[in-house]
């Protein structure tokens, strides 16, 4: 007699329901015997409600993957996916099919009976064909807790490599991890070509209280075009580009594109001695360049088979590359920055931007950039509001607003934003092996009323018009920079006498400040006065002579860059040589004779492109230097050719005679012979090396020739031999030159018992070293 079998209970006949109506739905084998669904749970609706509903349309939910996604529930796993303009979605579990039902309004669900979370994909079924794809929502966060608490905190010093879109493979799954600072927002989605801008369907998560927003695409790869779709706390939509983007499309085009570097280096060696010796210790004369326009038309793959070797030939150790962060509008030469994380694109993408430096630093030369912290434009899809509210500008539009460019200021005071410009520093520097940073605009972040009226700002918390924010800041910038990347030197434009600009930041001053921090400055006093003094005519030099020598009274206040940049060369202030008075001779003989002493001046030396020849033509952007001028066709090319083997010689003579560099920063390394010979316009001074080897420079910049001059020299040195002379007929002078050795008499001579004389050619500089 066989037994009967035993009455089903009502949770057993519901299982038995659902195993049916699942088989009829989808043909395969749906659940494994040895995984079924818990029978002892009564089932839930798997379709998402309408509050979630209402949220993930409007774009305004923070934690969509507690609602999409595979999720274990009463009576099996529910599956939820929101795809718009889809017209059916399965999902596939091993040799599970099953299709979701379809809620409307984009959502599909369906209750899996399964006792667990499946490794599934899903197939999304679209009017042009079906889409086989992993689930967006199935993935844990992309961001572990160090990273988040270092957000947090505004100490996360390689920022770029947590937030933003990085190539990555995630639980075993290739694709883009999203990440996206914007605190204010009631929610952020992805938005891109792999969704045809439309990101509905891609709403990030939010991760705690740190304002990142997180979500992983799979299948998405390098070279995709993407940005944040944010939703305000008005509720209004903001399209954004990427704050951190490390590549973008080329402008006017503003889209941000996933990038993955496979550049492989080749400098080791540079990088393994860039450290050996203190920049202000070592040779250091600058070649400063706009790359769009330095040989206009030119990639930055091109480039780096040109610039390296005129740059070489021509002696100088470094070049320095006018903003190479990405701007929408070139006429700001790269100075208003909306891409602070990506080299241009109007050049190439970032791997051929570290081809261009990896050659420069092969052929022995560094590179520094422009780096430019004190402000941004107010392009809409770019910082400005970011999330619907001031978020990298300050909050009090008084401080936000810049009073001179139209821009917005950074709020230095907040962590986030501080923490967004120092890594950004930090990012070059070890990303791109940048070895300087020279940072633009810094009198306008420090001063509070900076080209403002009386009214127009408020005072700090001491009365004072100190910006402690952005002191602050620039502190952290420099300590952060010269601890993490040794050989590194930043570079303050600073147009104020700020107490300590190169002071070490735990060192206090006088103004109890202690100091900024930075490596070297630009030295703008001599820069003005030196030019205003050539610019006079030589008949009335003499009633300004003090113009020349005023700059050895605070010389060694600083570590200081003489600077003639691209600033003095546009805008109506004319070339450099343009700048000179006389005829085309005298031009070029003035020029020559104040580049002879700009290189023996104490400082570093930096010369903007095109006036190592004497371009007559400001510099303009759209045109570039004029390099035809040097086409021996060119009836006058000797005379541009002149001057520009004169900047060689310079370099060359420079580079081999440390009294010229190695102390720079010390006082006793400078020596007057004459300083006061107004009514000959004449001034004589020595350099010395830290053995107390001189270098002796005399600048005659009266258009006559002086015979017999005599000038006191060191009783010590027995006999003296010239090593430069810009009057040389190579460089277009006149050739009154001293091709013997030069011995003292014992004739006492300004204060010293010892004195040599000399013939002066006009307008001219001459060094000369001990034989």
């Amino acid at each position: 007699m066989t037994p009967k079998a035993p009455k089903e209970s009502k949770a057993q006949k519901e299982a038995t329901a659902r195993k049916k109506a699942a088989a009829r739905k989808a043909p395969a084998r749906e659940v494994p015997p040895q995984a079924p669904a818990p029978a002892a749970e009564a089932a839930v609706s798997p379709a998402v409600d309408a509050g979630d509903r209402a949220r993930l349309r409007a774009g305004t939910h923070h934690d969509p993957h507690s609602v999409l996604g595979a999720h274990p529930v009463p009576g099996g796993v529910a599956v939820r996916a929101f795809r718009p303009h889809a017209r059916a979605v399965t999902v596939v579990a091993g040799e599970l099919r099953a299709e979701l039902h379809d809620d409307g309004d984009g959502f599909f669900s369906g209750l899996l009976p399964l006792a667990e979370v499946p490794a599934y994909r899903l197939l999304v079924t679209y009017d042009g064909g079906v889409h086989e794809t992993e689930d967006a929502y199935r993935f844990l966060p992309t961001l572990g807790e160090l990273d988040l608490h270092l957000i947090g905190e505004g100490r996360h010093e390689q920022l770029w490599q947590a937030l933003g879109a990085h190539v990555t493979t995630h639980q075993g799954v290739t694709g883009t991890r999203f990440a996206v600072w914007a605190p204010n927002a009631r929610g952020v989605r992805v938005s891109g070509g792999f969704n045809f801008w439309d990101g509905t369907g891609f709403p990030m998560r939010s991760l705690g209280a740190t304002g990142v927003w997180e979500l992983f695409v799979p299948g998405i790869g390098e070279g995709e075009l993407y940005k944040f779709e944010i939703t305000r706390p008005d509720g209004s939509r903001t399209l954004r580009a990427d704050p951190l983007a490390r590549r973008t499309e080329v402008p006017p085009a503003t889209s941000s594109i996933v990038d993955a570097s496979h550049h492989e280096w080749g400098d080791a060696e540079w990088l393994a001695h860039r450290a050996d010796t203190p920049v202000h210790e070592a040779p250091f004369s600058v070649y400063e360049v706009h790359l769009p326009s330095w040989r206009p038309g030119l990639s930055y793959r091109q480039l780096a088979e040109e610039l390296p070797a005129y740059v070489r030939e021509l002696g100088f150790t470094h070049v320095e590359l006018m903003p190479v962060t990405e701007h929408p509008f070139g006429g700001s030469w790269g100075y208003q920055v909306t891409g602070f994380y990506a080299p241009t694109a109007r050049l190439g993408t970032p791997d051929d931007f570290k081809y261009l430096v990896d050659r420069l630093h092969q052929a022995g030369i560094g590179v520094l950039m422009d780096w430019v912290p004190a402000h941004f434009p107010r392009d809409d899809w770019a910082l400005a509001e970011f999330d619907g509210r001031p978020l990298y500008e300050h909050h009090d539009p008084l401080r936000a607003a810049h009073p001179d460019w139209g821009t917005l200021e950074f709020d230095f005071g907040r962590r986030e934003v501080r923490n967004f410009l120092v890594a950004n520093a930090v990012y070059w520097c070890e990303e791109f092996h940048i070895d300087g940073l020279r940072v633009d605009a810094v009198a306008s972040m420090l001063y509070l009323d900076y080209s403002r009226e009386p009214g127009q700002w408020t005072p700090n918390e001491h009365g004072g018009r100190e910006n402690l924010d952005a002191v602050a800041f620039l502190q952290e910038m420099n300590a952060t920079v010269y601890r993490r990347c040794p050989g590194v030197v930043t570079v303050a434009e600073e147009s104020t006498a700020w107490d300590g600009v190169t002071r070490p930041t735990h060192h206090r001053g006088p103004s109890g400040f202690g100091g900024l921090g930075f490596g070297l400055k630009w030295n703008m006093g001599w820069m003005h006065d030196s030019l205003q003094y050539m610019s006079h005519d030589p008949v009335h030099r003499r009633h300004h002579h003090h113009e020349m020598t005023f700059s050895m009274v605070y010389a060694y206040s600083e570590n200081y860059v003489l600077p003639i940049s691209h600033d003095e060369v546009v805008h109506g202030k004319r070339s450099l040589v343009s700048k000179m008075p006389g005829d085309w001779w005298q031009q070029r003989a003035n020029l020559r004779a104040y580049l002879g002493f700009m290189w023996a001046h104490p400082g570093k030396q930096l010369l903007f492109m095109g006036q190592e020849f004497a371009q007559g033509a400001e510099w303009s952007e759209a045109r570039g230097p004029d390099w035809w001028l040097l086409d021996p066709a060119y009836g006058a090319e000797a005379d541009h050719r002149g001057v520009r083997d004169l900047v060689r010689d310079l370099n060359a003579v420079y580079r081999a005679t440390p009294a010229l560099w190695q102390r720079d920063t010390d006082p006793a390394g400078f020596e007057w012979i004459v300083g006061d010979a107004a009514d000959d316009n004449v001034l004589a001074f020595l350099r010395h090396d830290a053995e107390g080897t001189p270098l002796l420079a005399v600048c005659h910049l009266s258009p006559v020739v002086r015979h017999d001059y005599r000038l006191g020299v060191p009783e010590e040195v027995p006999a003296w031999v010239q090593v430069l002379n810009t009057d040389a007929a190579r460089y277009g002078g006149g050739d009154v030159i001293h091709p013997d050795v030069v011995k003292p008499e014992p004739h006492p001579w300004h204060g010293r018992p010892a004195s040599i004389r000399l013939t002066l050619p006009p307008l001219a500089t001459v060094w000369l070293r001990p034989a």
